[in-house]
C-alpha cells in the first residue's frame, strides 16, 4: 500500500512540474493572458527571420510581440500586426525596423521612440519602416565590392 502512495505522489509531482512548466513556457512566447496589451500595424518590404511571437524591443527590452504576418498583394510589401504592453506609449512619428542579434543571432523588431507629443492609438500603422536585410547580400555585395568604377 505505501508502494503505491510513493508512485502517485512521484506521478502528482512529475505532473506538476510539466503543468509549471508549459505555463513557463507560454508566458515566454507571449501566450500569457496577464497584463493588457494593444495592436499596432507596419507594412514591412522583407521581413526575413521574423515569425509569430517574434518579440518586439525598444532599448532592448521586450515590449510586444508579432501576432499576424501577411502579404499585401497590391503593394507586396509584408503587413504584420504585433501587439505593445499597455502603459508603453509610441510616439507617431516612430521608426521600425527588422533587427538582428548578431551575425548568426535570431531577429527581432525594434521600435525606435519619435519625439513627437501625439502617440499612436490602438490599431494605428508606424508609417517608417525598415525591412530586413539580407547577410547574404551584404555579403556578396563587400565580396563583388572592388570591380564597381572605371579603370
Amino acid at each position: 500500500m505505501s508502494e503505491n502512495r510513493v508512485e502517485v505522489l512521484t506521478g502528482a509531482a512529475v505532473l506538476a512540474v510539466a503543468v509549471g512548466f508549459f505555463v513557463w513556457a507560454g508566458q515566454g512566447h507571449g501566450l500569457s493572458t496577464g497584463g493588457g496589451s494593444y495592436p499596432l500595424t507596419a507594412s514591412f518590404r522583407s521581413v526575413e527571420g521574423i515569425s509569430l511571437g517574434t518579440d518586439v524591443r525598444m532599448a532592448g527590452v521586450k515590449i510586444g510581440s508579432v501576432t499576424d504576418i501577411a502579404l499585401n498583394t497590391q503593394t507586396f510589401f509584408a503587413d504584420t500586426t504585433f501587439t505593445v504592453k499597455d502603459g508603453v506609449e509610441i510616439p507617431e512619428d516612430s521608426q521600425i525596423l527588422v533587427a538582428s542579434e548578431g551575425l548568426l543571432g535570431g531577429a527581432f523588431v525594434e521600435i525606435l521612440p519619435g519625439g513627437s507629443l501625439v502617440n499612436l492609438g490602438p490599431g494605428e500603422e508606424i508609417i517608417d519602416t525598415q525591412g530586413a536585410v539580407s547577410t547574404l547580400g551584404l555579403l556578396m555585395k563587400f565580396a563583388g565590392g572592388g570591380s564597381e568604377g572605371g579603370e
